[in-house]
């Protein structure tokens, strides 16, 4: 050891490593030190709101936990943004990032819909849980050795924030309306978490919206919509995130059945 690092280390008040990266610059193989703070902070933001769901979940809460939830969607969703606007991209980030959105998107729904509705269940209810845990695991997985080889404009699979969505907001809005559990709802929920667990790692193409550029200009009709639609939410979050999230859903399925219809009819009119 150099003495520069020896005094580096001797500077450190505690007994904690500092992270370097191999990163190219220039076409040359640089050693970077440290970590990009402010998408970092937002990943660290997803996995405390996913934490906290956890938490509230198992607390009979599941309409904070909805929200949590959406927070650490919402934060999921900006911490890459905001790495790719101010070039602050690291393989830290991208493996940190995946870490929070296994225990946002993976762990916490699972936990949630159990507590709400897989208790009564017994083996049933836990290995429903497992599976879409395992499927989370298993689509963050593929889309990180699959980042930069597909289509921008398409996800394969149902992206884990929706997937997430789609299993935490059926507690909410029965929490909300004070539905009482019954084997029907429990079982019904236990086919839904599986079928959400399915999606993300099947071949269905949904829309990823990475085409839509924040810093461009839009028509002023969008802005409209976008404000309309941001007050509908505002009044009947769970029922209106719900919709959306099962709507989404449903399009990548919707979407292959088409093309398979379109791909049929156009053999069949070829000579």
């Amino acid at each position: 050891m150099s003495s520069e690092d020896q005094e580096l280390d001797s500077e450190n008040i505690l007994p904690i490593d500092e992270h370097e990266e191999i990163v190219s610059e220039d076409g040359k193989q640089v050693r970077r030190r440290g970590i990009y703070l402010l998408p970092n902070l937002l990943t660290l933001g997803t996995l405390f709101a996913g934490f906290y769901a956890v938490i509230a979940g198992m607390s009979g809460n599941f309409g904070n936990a909805g929200w949590a939830i959406l927070i650490a969607a919402i934060c999921d969703g900006f911490d890459g943004r905001i790495a790719r606007l101010t070039n602050t991209q690291s393989a830290f980030g991208a493996e940190f990032d995946s870490l929070s959105d296994m225990v946002s998107f993976g762990m916490a729904p699972a936990l949630i819909m159990f507590n709400w509705a897989f208790a009564s269940l017994g083996e049933v209810g836990w290995v429903a849980s497992f599976i879409y845990m395992s499927c989370a695991a298993l689509r963050l997985a593929r889309f990180n050795v699959q980042l930069g080889t597909v289509d921008k404009r398409f996800f394969l699979g149902l992206q884990s924030p929706l997937a997430a969505g789609l299993v935490t907001f059926v507690p909410w809005v029965g929490y909300e309306y004070g539905v009482q559990i019954t084997p029907l709802i429990s079982y019904f929920s236990a086919v839904l978490t599986i079928f959400a667990g399915l999606l993300m790692i099947s071949n269905y193409k949904y829309f990823s919206f990475k085409e839509i550029h924040f810093e461009g200009t839009v028509p002023y009709v969008v802005f409209i919509l976008t404000v309309v639609l941001l007050v509908v939410i505002a009044q009947n979050p769970h029922e209106v995130l719900l919709l959306m999230c099962v709507l989404y859903a449903l399009s990548g399925p919707a979407g292959w059945l088409y093309r398979r219809q379109f791909k049929e009819k156009k053999v069949s009119k070829d000579p």
